[in-house]
C-alpha cells in the first residue's frame, strides 16, 4: 500500500514539481531527439535538468548551456563547435569557467563573456513594460532544476539534493532535510560544513550565488562556503515578530522559497538587481576583500514592497521602515536606491533623482561606500559636499546623490525653481527628529523651488516659505531607522484608526526580536554588568552656604566620576577585564575590540590617556584610539583626534581593524552608524537613555563567525533605564495619538499676552528678514523687546522663554505635515527664532556658589555587580505623540546647606564606612587588594578550594601584608590587631573584593 513520502526525496519531488509544473521523476526527464531535456510546460515553469548533463570539470550543465546558445545565437554554434567535443568547444567551456571564477557567476550572467572575436550572451534580462522583443528574449532563458547532482570529480557518489541553473550556469544549491524523519535545517547546515568540500569547483567562492540549507519549517542561506567557517544566515519570513515561519494553511511552511523567491521573474530580479560581489576598500581606495552577497528575505520583501507601492502610486508618498540595527540596513538602502532609479511607468521614470540623506558623518561614509560597492549603482552616484554639487550631478546624469542632512543648506542654496517639475525620492538613513525641523525645511524649500520675485508681497513670501517647508508632493520620503521616535512615526509612518484612536505604524518591520531570535544580530543585554561607584567627599568651605540640592548633587557626581583618581581606577578595571576576560578567552577568535563610551570629549581624552597608561603598566602590546570631531584646547594648544592618535582621521577605522589598537574611546562619534563586527565589549561611563542607549549598545550586536555573548560593563546607568530604552524598539513601535496643532494657538495666545512684543514688531522683523535687510535694521526692534523681557519677574521670564522655544520647536515639526497654512504661525516662528537668542537667562539675586571649589575627594572605589540578562517584554510598544509644551513658571529649587548636601551625597554614594582615621585609603583599597590578588597561594585557593578554605588562606595573606606595612601604617596595624570588629569587617571586604577580581579573571570556583 502506498503512503505519503515523508523522506527528503518527497520534499525534493514537491519542490521540483512546483518549479517545473509537472510530476517530476527521481531520475529526471528523458532526452528528446535533439539532445535537449523536456521542454517547458509553461512560460513560468522550469526545465527539469538531468544529473548526467552536468560537466564536473567546468561546473556547467552542458545541455542547458548549449541549448540556450543554439536558440539565441545560432551563428556561434559553428565557431564554438558546440555540436562536437573538440578543442574549440573545450576552450569555450574553459573560458566560461574561468570568467565565472574571476568575475563571479552573477556578473557573467549579466554581462556575458568575450571569447576570441566573439561576444557571447549568457542571459537575457527581464523586459521593461511594452517591450515585446525583450519579452521574447527573456522567454528564451532556460531556468532548470536538477535533482541529486553529482558534483565531485573524485567521488561521483557525492551529490547535492538540488541545484538551480540559469542557461546551464549554477546559481543555487540545496541540502534538504525533513523534520518528520527527525532531521532539521541544522543537519543540512552541518552537512554543508562537514561534507561539502569548498575546494570542489561548484562550491568555490562566487561560482554559485547562494547555498540553501532547509527543511519543511526553516530556511538558511550562505553566499560563500568555507567548511566549518561557513556562515549561514536565516532566510525566513518571521513569525510573531520573531524567528521562523508562520504555519502555511496551503502547504509546507517553507514553500515560499520555491513558489515566491525562486519563481523565474523573482530569481531573475535577484540576479539582475540584488546578488553580486561587494568590494571592500581601505582608506586609500585599495580593494581589501571581495565578498559575495545575496539578499535576505526581509531585505527582498521591503525593497519589492517599496517599489511596488511607488509604481502604483507615484511620487509624493511617505514610508517608515523599522529595521533593527545590524540587520543589513545599508544594503537594503543600496538595493532600494538602485531599484528606485530604474522604476518606470509607460517608459517615464517615476523618480528623476534619488537623494540619500544621512544624519552623521560616519553614516555618510558607510552608506556612500555601500552604495558605491554595487557595480550597478556606482556609475550613477555622486557624493554632494558643497554648493553646486547637486545641480552638477543632475545635469551630468548622476541619478543618485548621497549627502548628510547637515550639508543640505549648503549644497542646495543655488537650486532655485529649476527642480519644481522634477520628481525626487528622498531616502533617509537613521531617520530621527532632525529631519522634521528646519534642516528638512531647507531641503524641501530647495527641491520644491518656491519662486520669489521683487513684486511679491510679504504675505506671498510667507506663504511661499510655508509651502516650501512642507513635505513635497513631488518627492517620496523613505525613512529607514531601527529606533523610530514619535516625530518620526508621525512624519513618515502609516496613519490608521483603531478603536476610535489615530495611530501610526511602520510600513515594514524587521524587529530587533526577530533579528536576535534568528541569530542575525547578538543580544547586547544578555551579559550586562552594572558597576557601582562608592565615594566620600569632604567640604572645605569656611562657611556653610545654601545651595540648590538637586543641581549640587549632579555637580558633585560629575566631579567625582571625572576625578583623575576615579578615571584611573575605572581605566584599570576596563583594561583588566578586557585582557583577562576577553583577550585571554580568545573572544571573536582572538580579534575582539572594545569601545569605551564617555561623557564628553575631555573625558574621552582622559580615558584614552588612562587606558594607555594601564596597558603599559601591564606590559600589554595593545593601544587605545580616541575619537572625536573638531578641536579641543589642551593646555593652550588646539588639538584634534589625529594629533592625539598620531595618524590621520581618515585612517581611524582601518587602524582600529588591526593591532595594536584594541580600544576605541569615544564621546559621541561612532556611537551611531559604526559597523565593526569585531566589537565585543563596551565600557560605558556616559549617561544613556532612550534612542541613544539603543544606538550606542547596538554597536556590539553585529554577528560574525566566532563571536557570541558580547559584554557591557556600565559605570553610569541603571539597568531599569536601559531595559526601558530597548523595550520601545524590541518589536513594532506604534505611535498612539497625534500632535494637536491647536496647542500652537494656546502657546501663541500666552506669548502675545506677555507684552514682550507687539504685532507690529513681528510684521516689521519678518518683512525685513525676508527682504534680506542688513542686520542693523533688525537689531533695534529685537533689542527693544529684549529690554522689556528683562522687566518681567523671574517666573514670567521662564514662562515666556519656555513657551517661545516650545512654539518654534513644535511649529517646525507641524509645518511639514499640516494640510493648511497659518501665516501668523510662520511669522511668529521667524520672529521668535531671532528673538530667543537675545533673551538672557533668568538671573537670581544670589551669586552662584562654585561648589567644586569647596569640596575635595576623600575616597573612591568601585564595586562590580553580578552580570545580568535584561529580558525584554515580548509585545509591541506604544509611544505617545509629540508633547507640545505649555507656558509655565520656574520650579522652586530645594535649598540646603552645602555640608548637608555633601553628607547626603556621601550617604548615597559612599555607603562603605572606611574607618581609616588618617584618611589614606589608597593603601586599603588599591595597594592591599593588588598585593593579595598577586599572591599565588590566594589565587590557587580561590581557584581550587571551597569557600571556607579559600577564606582561611586569604585572611592569612591579609595578616602577612599588614604586618609588612607596620612601618608605614602603624596606626592602621594597631587598629587591625586591637579592634576585632574592624578586623572582621576589613577581612570580609577584602575577601569579597578578591573573589570579585578572581571572577573577572575566571579564577573563582
Amino acid at each position: 500500500m502506498r503512503s505519503t513520502d515523508i523522506s527528503e526525496g518527497g520534499l525534493e519531488t514537491l519542490i521540483v514539481s512546483a518549479l517545473t509544473g509537472t510530476t517530476a521523476s527521481v531520475k529526471g526527464a528523458p532526452a528528446d531527439v535533439a539532445g535537449e531535456r523536456a521542454p517547458l510546460a509553461g512560460p513560468d515553469d522550469y526545465i527539469e535538468g538531468h544529473r548526467d548533463d552536468y560537466d564536473r570539470a567546468h561546473a556547467l550543465d552542458l545541455v542547458q548551456l548549449f541549448a540556450f546558445v543554439r536558440s539565441t545565437q545560432p551563428e556561434l554554434v559553428g565557431p564554438l563547435s558546440l555540436e562536437t567535443d573538440s578543442r574549440q568547444r573545450r576552450a569555450f567551456l574553459a573560458r566560461v569557467r574561468d570568467e565565472i571564477t574571476n568575475r563571479g557567476v552573477i556578473d557573467v550572467l549579466r554581462s556575458g563573456i568575450r571569447h576570441g572575436p566573439h561576444a557571447v550572451a549568457l542571459y537575457f534580462p527581464l523586459p521593461s513594460p511594452g517591450n515585446p522583443q525583450a519579452a521574447i528574449h527573456f522567454a528564451q532563458n532556460r531556468f532548470s532544476v536538477t535533482r541529486q547532482l553529482g558534483y565531485s570529480q573524485d567521488a561521483a557518489r557525492r551529490a547535492l539534493d538540488l541545484a538551480v541553473f540559469i542557461n546551464g550556469l549554477p546559481v543555487a544549491t540545496f541540502e534538504l532535510k525533513n523534520t518528520l524523519t527527525g532531521q532539521t535545517v541544522a543537519h543540512a547546515e552541518a552537512q554543508y560544513k562537514a561534507d561539502r568540500d569548498p575546494r570542489e569547483l561548484i562550491f568555490r567562492p562566487t561560482r554559485c550565488a547562494v547555498h540553501f540549507a532547509m527543511d519543511d519549517r526553516e530556511v538558511r542561506m550562505c553566499s560563500a562556503l568555507s567548511g566549518q567557517k561557513s556562515w549561514f544566515l536565516p532566510f525566513n519570513k518571521g513569525h510573531n515578530d520573531g524567528a521562523g515561519n508562520p504555519p502555511n494553511p496551503e502547504g509546507v511552511s517553507t514553500d515560499y522559497l520555491w513558489r515566491e523567491i525562486l519563481a523565474k521573474r523573482s530569481l531573475a530580479d535577484i540576479v539582475e538587481n540584488f546578488a553580486g560581489i561587494i568590494e571592500e576598500r581601505d582608506a586609500r581606495g585599495r580593494i581589501t576583500a571581495r565578498k559575495p552577497i545575496f539578499p535576505r528575505y526581509h531585505q527582498l520583501k521591503v525593497v519589492r514592497a517599496l517599489c511596488a507601492d511607488a509604481t502604483a502610486n507615484g511620487a509624493g508618498r511617505r514610508y517608515l521602515i523599522q529595521h533593527s540595527a545590524g540587520s543589513g540596513k545599508s544594503n537594503s538602502i543600496a538595493w532600494t536606491v538602485h531599484k528606485l532609479v530604474g522604476l518606470e511607468v509607460d517608459g517615464v521614470p517615476i523618480f528623476d533623482t534619488v537623494i540619500v540623506v544621512t544624519d552623521r558623518q560616519v553614516l555618510d561614509k558607510n552608506l556612500k561606500d555601500t552604495i558605491g560597492g554595487f557595480a550597478q549603482t556606482a556609475r550613477l552616484m555622486g557624493h554632494a559636499e558643497r554648493s553646486g554639487d547637486l545641480r552638477g550631478f543632475i545635469e551630468s546624469g548622476k541619478k543618485i546623490v548621497v549627502t548628510t542632512i547637515q550639508k543640505f543648506p549648503v549644497i542646495l542654496d543655488d537650486i532655485g525653481s529649476v527642480h519644481r517639475g522634477r520628481r525626487f525620492a528622498i531616502v533617509i538613513d537613521e531617520a530621527h527628529s532632525s529631519q522634521g525641523g528646519r534642516a528638512a525645511g531647507a531641503l524641501n524649500t530647495a527641491l520644491g523651488g518656491a519662486v520669489i520675485d521683487e513684486e511679491t508681497t510679504a504675505e506671498d513670501r510667507i506663504l511661499a516659505v510655508i509651502e516650501g517647508r512642507r513635505m513635497l508632493d513631488n518627492a517620496s520620503y523613505l525613512a529607514f531607522t531601527a529606533t523610530p521616535k514619535n516625530k518620526t512615526l508621525e512624519l513618515f509612518g502609516e496613519r490608521y484608526e483603531q478603536d476610535g484612536e489615530i495611530k501610526y505604524r511602520p510600513f515594514h518591520l524587521y524587529s530587533m526580536k526577530q533579528a536576535i531570535d534568528e541569530g542575525f544580530i547578538l543580544d547586547v543585554l544578555a551579559h550586562y554588568t552594572p558597576v557601582s561607584s562608592w565615594y566620600r567627599l569632604a567640604t572645605t568651605a569656611e562657611d556653610d552656604p545654601d545651595v540648590d540640592v538637586s543641581r549640587t548633587l549632579k555637580t558633585l557626581r560629575r566631579y567625582v566620576e571625572g576625578h583623575d583618581h576615579a578615571i584611573a581606577t575605572k581605566a584599570g578595571i576596563i583594561v583588566d577585564h578586557f585582557i583577562d576576560q576577553v583577550i585571554a578567552r580568545r573572544k571573536v577568535g582572538g580579534e575582539a575590540r572594545a569601545m569605551v563610551a564617555t561623557d564628553g570629549i575631555e573625558r574621552a581624552i582622559d580615558y584614552w590617556r588612562a587606558i594607555n597608561a594601564a596597558l603599559a603598566k601591564r606590559g600589554s602590546p595593545y593601544k587605545a584610539i580616541v575619537a572625536f570631531s573638531g578641536t579641543v584646547d589642551d593646555a593652550g594648544e588646539q588639538r584634534t583626534e589625529a594629533s592625539y592618535n598620531g595618524f590621520p582621521s581618515s585612517e581611524l577605522e582601518d587602524r582600529f581593524e588591526a593591532d595594536p589598537y584594541r580600544f576605541l574611546v569615544v564621546a559621541d562619534k561612532y556611537l551611531t552608524g559604526f559597523d565593526q563586527p569585531k566589537l565585543f565589549a563596551m565600557y560605558v561611563d556616559k549617561t544613556l537613555a532612550g534612542v541613544k542607549a539603543v544606538q550606542a549598545l547596538s554597536r556590539l550586536n553585529r554577528a560574525r563567525l566566532g563571536k557570541s555573548e558580547p559584554v557591557v560593563l556600565d559605570f553610569r546607568n541603571d539597568s531599569a533605564v536601559i531595559e526601558a530604552a530597548f523595550s520601545d524598539f524590541y518589536r513594532a513601535t506604534i505611535l498612539s495619538g497625534e500632535t494637536d496643532p491647536n496647542k500652537l494657538h494656546d502657546l501663541k495666545r500666552a506669548l502675545d499676552s506677555a507684552g514682550v512684543y507687539a504685532l507690529e514688531d513681528i510684521e516689521s522683523i519678518v518683512v525685513l528678514f525676508l527682504a534680506a535687510a542688513p542686520r542693523d535694521q533688525l537689531d533695534p526692534v529685537l533689542d527693544a523687546c529684549s529690554v522689556y523681557y528683562e522687566t518681567l519677574t523671574e517666573d514670567e521670564q521662564i514662562a515666556f522663554k519656555g513657551a517661545a522655544k516650545a512654539f518654534v520647536r513644535t511649529y517646525a515639526f507641524l509645518v511639514a505635515i499640516l494640510p493648511y497654512a497659518v501665516p501668523e504661525w510662520e511669522k511668529l516662528s521667524i520672529f521668535l527664532s531671532l528673538l530667543i537668542p537675545k533673551l538672557p537667562s533668568p538671573s537670581s539675586d544670589d551669586a552662584p556658589i562654585d561648589v567644586l571649589e569647596t569640596i575635595d575627594m576623600d575616597s573612591y572605589r568601585v564595586e562590580i555587580s553580578a552580570g545580568m540578562n535584561i529580558a525584554l517584554v515580548d509585545e509591541d510598544a506604544e509611544i505617545k505623540s509629540v508633547p507640545v509644551g505649555t507656558a509655565g513658571g520656574q520650579v522652586e529649587p530645594t535649598m540646603d546647606q552645602l555640608s548637608a548636601v555633601v553628607r547626603e551625597f556621601n550617604e548615597r554614594f559612599g555607603a562603605t564606612d572606611f574607618r581609616d582615621q588618617d584618611r589614606v585609603k589608597r593603601f586599603l583599597f588599591e595597594e592591599l587588594p593588588e598585593k593579595i590578588g598577586a599572591n599565588g597561594r590566594v589565587r590557587n585557593a580561590l581557584r581550587n578550594s571551597d569557600t571556607q578554605n579559600a577564606r582561611i588562606e586569604h585572611d592569612r595573606a591579609v595578616d602577612d601584608e599588614l604586618l609588612g606595612s607596620l612601618a608605614d601604617h602603624t596606626d592602621l596595624y594597631a587598629l587591625y590587631n586591637t579592634d576585632r570588629v574592624f578586623k572582621a569587617w576589613l577581612q570580609e571586604r577584602l575577601f569579597a573584593a578578591s573573589r570579585g577580581a578572581a571572577s573577572l579573571r575566571g579564577d573563582a570556583t
